[in-house]
């Protein structure tokens, strides 16, 4: 059935607002721009820690058999945890099973309301409020509620938190260098947004439908993180981080160096069919590559320290444009991708 409204000017949002307001319409679309980048962006990374995380199973499975018997952390799948539905919550777990090869028995949700997620609950998404058993649970914990609450949760996660899990959060009021002292954690990931003067942000108000949005590939175009458009950008340290997080992955998997660069750049190649050549000197310093015996695993990496320093894979990105393009062409393709092929897609 149409919109019997949908030519009428006088019942539109913008009919109500006198000028003085109607110059602020930009924060709404910025808003729904921020939204949908966040959303698209926390898909891409989890996607990134899925693949490899099912490669390294895999290549574990391949050099010891015994070894794929174990419970391991590494050789279960990856446990998502959002904590809070609210708006920015529900949008980014509908993008989640609707973007991502996920499964809805692979993600849990805290929220003081589990009653308004009775759609997700449907699917098979468990939801309860206990913040401690979702952190204790996740091996990644998207951080969705609100900076007010923020003081609280972190209080309720404080030394809670497994060192290897990542801790994503949205909230742009809290630095990551604060977020870590808040939570004694420093395995933190978190998009610092800056907005730019742009004709074209009004392109993001097509985001207030998300399920037809997140299909839209002008919006895919728009938000790749090394390219934007539409007057939001992302620093580069934003990547960063999620590269030295698959690093750290394969550290937390005892992996040699050798054996985690070979499989992370095996994965850009066999899943998005790009080829990345990183080596030891892309992550850590020259000094460092020349001491570190190949069958020896890499440093665990602080990703708060990642965000703030440079660093020799921000100085390695910086002047590498065909990895930029790869890494471009592995978002958009992630993206543009049902769900249901990547959940059947042979890892």
């Amino acid at each position: 059935m149409g919109d019997v409204a949908a030519d009428l000017s006088s019942v539109c949002f913008e009919s109500g607002l006198n000028d003085e307001e109607k110059n602020l319409l930009y924060l709404r679309a910025r808003s729904a721009g921020l939204t949908f980048c966040g959303c698209a962006h926390a898909a891409f990374m989890y996607e990134l820690v899925h693949s490899l995380r099912c490669a390294i199973r895999s290549h574990t499975a391949d050099r010891d058999p015994a070894a794929s018997t174990d419970d391991s952390t590494e050789d279960r799948d990856l446990c998502v945890g959002i904590l809070g539905l609210g708006h920015l919550g529900k949008q980014l777990l509908l993008f989640l099973l609707e973007k991502t090869s996920i499964k809805p028995s692979h993600v849990k949700i805290s929220t003081r309301r589990p009653e308004a997620a009775v759609e997700f609950v449907q699917r098979g998404v468990e939801c309860f409020f206990d913040n401690r058993r979702l952190a204790a649970w996740a091996d990644v914990l998207l951080l969705c509620c609100l900076p007010s609450h923020l003081p609280k949760v972190c209080a309720d996660l404080h030394s809670r938190l497994s060192k290897h899990c990542l801790v994503y959060t949205f909230s742009s009021a809290v630095p990551a260098t604060r977020l870590s002292v808040l939570l004694g954690h420093d395995y933190i990931l978190k998009p610092q947004y800056e907005f730019l003067t742009c004709d074209a942000a009004d392109l993001w108000l097509s985001c207030t439908q998300l399920t037809t949005a997140f299909t839209d590939p002008l919006l895919i175009e728009a938000s790749c993180p090394l390219t934007m458009k539409g007057g939001i950008s992302l620093g580069l340290s934003w990547v960063c981080a999620v590269l030295y997080s698959l690093l750290n992955t394969c550290t937390s998997a005892s992996l040699s160096s050798s054996e985690a660069l070979s499989l992370i750049n095996n994965m850009f190649k066999e899943k998005w069919e790009n080829t990345v050549q990183f080596n030891a000197q892309s992550f850590i310093s020259s000094s460092y590559a020349a001491s570190l015996p190949s069958d020896k695993p890499f440093p665990w990496i602080s990703l708060t320290d990642v965000q703030t320093k440079e660093t020799p894979l921000l100085r390695f990105l910086s002047s590498s444009k065909s990895v930029l393009q790869c890494i471009s062409a592995a978002y958009k393709s992630q993206l543009e991708t049902p769900a249901e092929l990547h959940r059947n897609t042979p890892m």
